[in-house]
C-alpha cells in the first residue's frame, strides 16, 4: 500500500480523541517500546528512533481532513502528466539508465512504466515529503481512532528499518499516514518488496535511486505484471455504448468488444492477451480505453483508477507515444503546472495569499479563485481552470 491509497482509506476516520492522547503520549510510548522489545527491537535504537518527538496535531488535522473540492480527472491529468512532467521525466531516464535497465531486466517490469510511478509519486525524487516518520506514526498509534492497531504495525515496520541500519531516522520523513522515499513506500510495503539493487547491502529507497526504482519493480511484478504486455491504449466507443458495461473488473475477449463496435483511437485492429475492459474516466462521452491485466498491477499501487491511468499515461508519453487524443467533456480546459504557477503569480499579484507559487493547487489557492471568479461575475468554483487564468491574464 502507498502513500495516497493510505491516505483515501483514512479520510474517513472519525472520533479521533486527540485531547486525552495527547497528554498520555510519553506513558503511550512507553508501552510501545514494550512491543517493540517483544518484536526485538534494541531499547538503545527505540531511543534513538523517538528521542525528541512529540505529539503532533498537524497529523491528527490532517488525517480527519474531509477534502471539500473533487479534482475532475481532466484536471488530476493535466497535474500529473504535462510536457513538464514528460521532460523531466526523460532527463530522469537518461541519467538513471543503468537503474531502470537493471530493475527491468532482474523483475520483467517495464523501465518506462516504473519511471512513471516514480513521476507521479515524488516527481522524479524532488517531493519525498517533509513530515517525520516516526513522529507521525507514534501520533496516531497514540490517538484514539480505529486504525490504532494499524499504524502500531506501520510503527513498528519503521523501527525495524532503523534497528537494522538501512536508513537513518533523519531521512524517514514522508507524508503524515507514513508514506515515505522516492516511490512512496508504506513501512511494512518496504519490509515485504524493497530490494538493494545498488548492492550496498541496504535497502535505501530515499537516497538511492536504484533501490527505489528497484523496489517498484519489484512491487509490480508481485501484483503480476506481465512485460511485454501494453496496459491498454486508447479506443473510440460506438454510439449509444452502454456506460454500465464498462469498468475496471468488468473484462471481456478483443472480440466482444469489437463485435459491439469499440475501435481503437489510431485505427488499428483491437489486439490484447486475455480478458480486457472497458475504462471511461469521465463517461462515455470523454476518453476512453482498453485496459489489460498490466493497469490492474498499476493499478494495485494504489487502488485508484485515476491515478493508474496517470502511470499508465505518463508512460506512454515517456516512450515517446502521444497522450491522450480525444477531448475532455468540459468547456474549461485544464492547466498545467507551468499555467497554475502562472495563475498563483497572479493570484498573489492581486494581494491573495497562495504561499510559493508551485503550481500545486490547495485551500489557499482555491479560497483565491473562488474570490477572484466573485470578483469577475463568474461561478465561485475554486476550480483552476483556463477561463478564470485568461480572465486574470485580461486583466
Amino acid at each position: 500500500m502507498t502513500a495516497r491509497a493510505t491516505t483515501t482509506a483514512l479520510l474517513c476516520l472519525a472520533g479521533l480523541a486527540a485531547g486525552p492522547a495527547r497528554a498520555d503520549f510519553q506513558s503511550c510510548l512507553a508501552g510501545l517500546q514494550s512491543q517493540a522489545a517483544a518484536q526485538g527491537i534494541s531499547a538503545q535504537a527505540f531511543r534513538r528512533a523517538t528521542d525528541g518527538i512529540a505529539y503532533d496535531d498537524k497529523v491528527i488535522e490532517l488525517s480527519q481532513a474531509q477534502p471539500e473540492f473533487k479534482t475532475p480527472i481532466w484536471d488530476y491529468m493535466a497535474a500529473l502528466v504535462d510536457e513538464e512532467r514528460v521532460d523531466d521525466g526523460k532527463a530522469a531516464m537518461r541519467q538513471h539508465a543503468q537503474a531502470l535497465a537493471a530493475a527491468e531486466a532482474r523483475y520483467g517490469v517495464d523501465r518506462h512504466t516504473i519511471a512513471a510511478v516514480w513521476g507521479v509519486e515524488s516527481n522524479f525524487g524532488k517531493n519525498l515529503g517533509k513530515m517525520p516518520l516516526i513522529q507521525s506514526l507514534a501520533t496516531l498509534a497514540c490517538s484514539g481512532n480505529r486504525r490504532r492497531d494499524f499504524f502500531r504495525g506501520e510503527l513498528m515496520a519503521t523501527l525495524k528499518i532503523i534497528e537494522r541500519g538501512e536508513i537513518e531516522p533523519s531521512r524517514l520523513t514522508g507524508s503524515w499516514a507514513g508514506a515515505f522515499g522516492q516511490t512512496q513506500f508504506m513501512p511494512t510495503t518496504y519490509q515485504r518488496l524493497a530490494v538493494d539493487l545498488d548492492g550496498d547491502g541496504r535497502r535505501d529507497v530515499v537516497d538511492s535511486v536504484p533501490d527505489a526504482v528497484g523496489s517498484t519493480a519489484n512491487f509490480l511484478r508481485a501484483a503480476k505484471w506481465s512485460n511485454g504486455q501494453p496496459w491498454g491504449y486508447e479506443v473510440r466507443l460506438p454510439r449509444g455504448f452502454n456506460a454500465a458495461a464498462a469498468g475496471r473488473k468488468n473484462k471481456h475477449s478483443v472480440g466482444h468488444w469489437a463485435s459491439l463496435g469499440v475501435t481503437r483511437i489510431d485505427g488499428r485492429p483491437l489486439s490484447a492477451e486475455g480478458p480486457v475492459g472497458i475504462l471511461v474516466p469521465a463517461g462515455v462521452d470523454g476518453p476512453a480505453f482498453l485496459i489489460t491485466k498490466n493497469f490492474d498491477a498499476i493499478y494495485s499501487y494504489n487502488a485508484a483508477e485515476s491515478y493508474g491511468l496517470a502511470i499508465a499515461v505518463l508512460s506512454d508519453r515517456l516512450k515517446g507515444r502521444p497522450g491522450i487524443q480525444a477531448e475532455w467533456p468540459t468547456d474549461d480546459p485544464p492547466l498545467s503546472r507551468a499555467e497554475r504557477r502562472d495563475l498563483q503569480v497572479r493570484l498573489a499579484a492581486r494581494g491573495y495569499d497562495v504561499g510559493e507559487p508551485d503550481g500545486r493547487v490547495g485551500a489557499k489557492t482555491r479560497e483565491a479563485i473562488k474570490a477572484v471568479e466573485r470578483q469577475l461575475g463568474m461561478p465561485a468554483t475554486g476550480r483552476p481552470g483556463a477561463k478564470v487564468l485568461e480572465a486574470l491574464r485580461r486583466g
